[in-house]
C-alpha cells in the first residue's frame, strides 16, 4: 500500500505565528482551540500521524484542518455549525394543527366529541394538512404551544343585573372591615352522607389504598353550618340534620351570642337565607345580611375553606357512621383554628378586581 504524502502547513509569517499563539492561549471555543493547536503542531514540523495520535483524532481530520488553513487562513479555525435539516412542518402548519386540535370534532362533522392523537393525525393527513406526521410529533407541537390534555370543568357564570354592585360591596367589606362590627362569612357544607370517597395519598407503587365500591344509604345525611370570622380567621360550626330557615336562624342566634357589635354576614342566595322570619330577626338584632350575586358564591370567602375541609377530611375516607365523620371534621377545624390568622388580601391580582370586569351571562 502506498503511503499517504506528508502534509504540512504552509510557511507562516512572524505575525501569523504570534496570532496563532494568542489563539491557543486565549480561545475559549474548544473547536477553535483544537484546530489552532493542530496548525501550530504542523508548523513545528510534526507529521500528520503524530498530530492525530497526540490529539486522539483521525489523520483525515488533521489533513483537512491543515488543507483548510493553507487555503482559507485563520477563517478555517472557526467552527462551521450546520443548521440541520430544514423543518418539514413550518410555523403556519403548526398553528393550523393547534387550531384544529382546539376545535370540537363534532363541529368538523366527525362522529365523536373528543380528539385522540390517533384520530387527530388521521384527520390531518386525510385533509392534506400534512403529508405525513406521527402522533408523538403532534403531541410535541401541541405541548410547545401550551395545549395540554386536561379534564373538562364546569363553571356557572353570574347573570345577576346587580353583579358589580354586590361584588364591590363584598370586596369592600373584605378590604376595609367596618369599625363598628365584624365580617362573618356563612354557608352550609354538605350534604354529609356516609359513602366511600375517592382521594389521594402516598402509597407503595402499584399498591394504592382500596375502598369499598358500594354503600347503603341507611343513615341519612347531615349538614354543617359554618362561619368564617375574618378578624381572627377562625371557623365556627354546627352540625344539623336539616338546613331549613329554622336551622339557619338558630345558627345566627349562636353567632349573635358569641360576638358583640354589628355583624355583617356574607351569604349566598339560598332560599332559607331570604326567609322573612330570618331577615326580620336580623334587622332587629343588628345583623346585616350581605348576599353574593346570583351564581357567584365563590365571592364567599368560606368556600375556599370548605374546599380544604373536603380535601383533608372527606377525600379518601369511608366513615362507619355520622359520629365518626363529625368527629373527624371537628378535629380538623380545631387543629386549623389553633393556627388561624386574620383573613386579608382576598383575590389579589385577580381579574375580578378590574373595574370593568363583568362575567358572561350563564
Amino acid at each position: 500500500m502506498a503511503r499517504n504524502p506528508e502534509v504540512f502547513v504552509r510557511e507562516l509569517s512572524a505575525a501569523e505565528g504570534q496570532r496563532l499563539q494568542r489563539v491557543t492561549r486565549r480561545s475559549k471555543d474548544p473547536v477553535r482551540l483544537r484546530r489552532a493547536t493542530i496548525v501550530m503542531a504542523s508548523a513545528q514540523g510534526q507529521s500528520v500521524p503524530d498530530i492525530a495520535h497526540m490529539f486522539a483524532t483521525t489523520e483525515g481530520y488533521v489533513r483537512r484542518v491543515v488543507h483548510d488553513f493553507n487555503e482559507h487562513g485563520f477563517g478555517a479555525l472557526d467552527p462551521k455549525w450546520s443548521s440541520g435539516r430544514p423543518a418539514r412542518i413550518d410555523r403556519r402548519m403548526r398553528e393550523r394543527i393547534c387550531r384544529i386540535a382546539r376545535c370540537q370534532p363534532a363541529d368538523l362533522d366527525l362522529p365523536f366529541t373528543v380528539w385522540s392523537l390517533t384520530k387527530l393525525v388521521d384527520y390531518l393527513v386525510r385533509h392534506s394538512v400534512v403529508e405525513q406526521i406521527s402522533a408523538e410529533t403532534v403531541r410535541q407541537i401541541l405541548r410547545a404551544n401550551n395545549i395540554t390534555w386536561q379534564a373538562t370543568k364546569t363553571w356557572k357564570t353570574s347573570n345577576d343585573p346587580e353583579f358589580t354592585e354586590k361584588k364591590n360591596a363584598i370586596l369592600g367589606l373584605y378590604d376595609h372591615p367596618p369599625a363598628d362590627g365584624r365580617v362573618i362569612c356563612v354557608d352550609e357544607f354538605g350534604p354529609l352522607n356516609l359513602m366511600p370517597r375517592p382521594g389521594r395519598g402516598w402509597f407503595p407503587s402499584t399498591r394504592p389504598s382500596r375502598l369499598r365500591a358500594t354503600y347503603h344509604r341507611y343513615h341519612g345525611v347531615r349538614h354543617m353550618f359554618g362561619a368564617l370570622d375574618l378578624a381572627t380567621g377562625q371557623i365556627l360550626y354546627r352540625f344539623r340534620g336539616r338546613k331549613r330557615w329554622q336551622e339557619f336562624l338558630d345558627f345566627l342566634r349562636q353567632l349573635r351570642r358569641r360576638f358583640a357589635g354589628k355583624l355583617y354576614v356574607v351569604c349566598d342566595n339560598f332560599s332559607p337565607h331570604n326567609k322573612s322570619q330570618v331577615t326580620d330577626w336580623c334587622a332587629d338584632h343588628d345583623i346585616k345580611l350581605v348576599f353574593t350575586p346570583f351564581h357567584a358564591s365563590w365571592l364567599n370567602w368560606i368556600e375556599s375553606e370548605f374546599a380544604a375541609l373536603r380535601y383533608f377530611t372527606l377525600n379518601g375516607s369511608d366513615y362507619p357512621d355520622h359520629a365518626a365523620q363529625q368527629t373527624a371534621i371537628g378535629g380538623y377545624i380545631r387543629w386549623r383554628n389553633q393556627r388561624a390568622m386574620p383573613k386579608r388580601n382576598f383575590a389579589v391580582g385577580s381579574k375580578i378586581r378590574k373595574p370593568d370586569y363583568l362575567p358572561k351571562a350563564a
